[in-house]
């Protein structure tokens, strides 16, 4: 027992410094954490705070010396090619009309507004004067904007695509009166349809899907798919010519060479002109269109798309055009073209 209680008295001077070893030490841990904790906070937001400030002086310099979208055209590009002509189709609704040419004559590279006229009594005076007077305010410096009525006596939907021999420009941006595109998007449009002139360029995708067996109840091969379709698989094969970029000379090859059978379905149904244009240009090229990424702004009331039975005429057409040509010209893609240059996400 003695040498055992010795023992433990010995040793009690060492428990004691080693108690106040331990009883001392967490605390300076625990103040050397806090101290190494802080530093890496605040050299953390130091070096948040030079990134963003880096990242902001990078930004405004590249807003700074941005090329605008105009001036990717090269000054050396032949005249025919430094703009483009605005066709726009309207019947009937001169309130969206004005508003359209308000819109458009204030895009740069324009250089001639063409409206196709159908309806049977001619524009009158006062809008002639209202629209010439908008063109002439909102047309830039030394555009020269012109402003022209191509009229026609028959009231059919392919006077949009009639041959228009004195054109100022090859390119032709075709757009309905009820829609309407930034000058932006446009200008996008136009300088990716100037790396592929000869197919169509524009911004309202659409798909041919083929048929299965169990489908095909009416005897039809394929059928017309709408925007959930084109939006659910990123696959298309046409762009609507409500909102497309075409060569002039397809306006030709429309109105003088495509099968009359079509031109007269065309007149006949009212509709499918869009869809007979994509047929044209992909049985001329052998190439899918090009879809381009762009913010449209619906202005006037719902159209015929709208009807329940439009989808059922749209499929009919697609096959009929493909019985009239004898094969299935359309081609389908999955390329969209966006400006990096103003998105976030790729």
């Amino acid at each position: 027992m003695r040498i055992g209680n010795h023992g433990l008295c010995r040793r009690l001077p060492d428990q004691k410094f080693r108690m106040a070893a331990a009883s001392t030490n967490p605390l300076m841990s625990v103040s050397k954490m806090k101290a190494f904790i802080f530093l890496c906070i605040g050299l953390t937001a130091f070096l948040i705070a030079a990134t963003a400030t880096a990242f902001f002086a990078i930004l405004a310099l590249h807003h700074l010396h941005r090329p605008m979208a105009s001036s990717i055209v090269p000054a050396s590009a032949p005249a025919a090619w430094k703009g483009y002509t605005i066709l726009i189709n309207t019947w009937k609704r001169n309130d969206l009309l004005r508003e359209s040419v308000l819109h458009y004559s204030r895009c740069d590279r324009v250089k001639s507004i063409r409206i196709v006229w159908s309806e049977p009594d001619p524009p009158s005076h006062s809008l002639r004067h209202a629209l010439s007077e908008a063109v002439d305010l909102n047309s830039k410096v030394g555009g020269n904007v012109e402003l022209v009525f191509d009229l026609n006596q028959e009231d059919s939907l392919n006077n949009r695509f009639k041959d228009i021999e004195d054109l100022k420009s090859d390119a032709v941006f075709s757009v309905d009166d009820d829609v309407i595109f930034p000058c932006e998007s446009v200008h996008l449009a136009f300088t990716v349809w100037r790396s592929a002139p000869e197919t169509m360029v524009g911004f309202v995708p659409r798909m041919h899907w083929l048929n299965s067996p169990l489908q095909k109840s009416n005897g039809d091969h394929y059928f017309y798919g709408k925007w959930w379709s084109v939006w659910w698989t990123g696959t298309y094969s046409m762009v609507l010519s409500k909102a497309a970029f075409l060569h002039k000379k397809y306006l030709h090859l429309y109105t003088n060479q495509m099968p009359q059978s079509i031109r007269t379905y065309v007149t006949q149904n009212r509709n499918c002109e869009d869809i007979a244009m994509a047929f044209l240009v992909a049985n001329e090229t052998g190439a899918p269109p090009i879809w381009v990424k762009g913010r449209i702004r619906e202005i006037g009331s719902t159209g015929i798309s709208s009807l329940g039975s439009h989808g059922g005429t749209r499929t009919r057409c697609i096959n009929d055009f493909a019985a009239v040509y004898g094969h299935m010209p359309l081609v389908l893609t999955n390329v969209k073209a966006v400006d990096g240059r103003s998105s976030w996400l790729w």
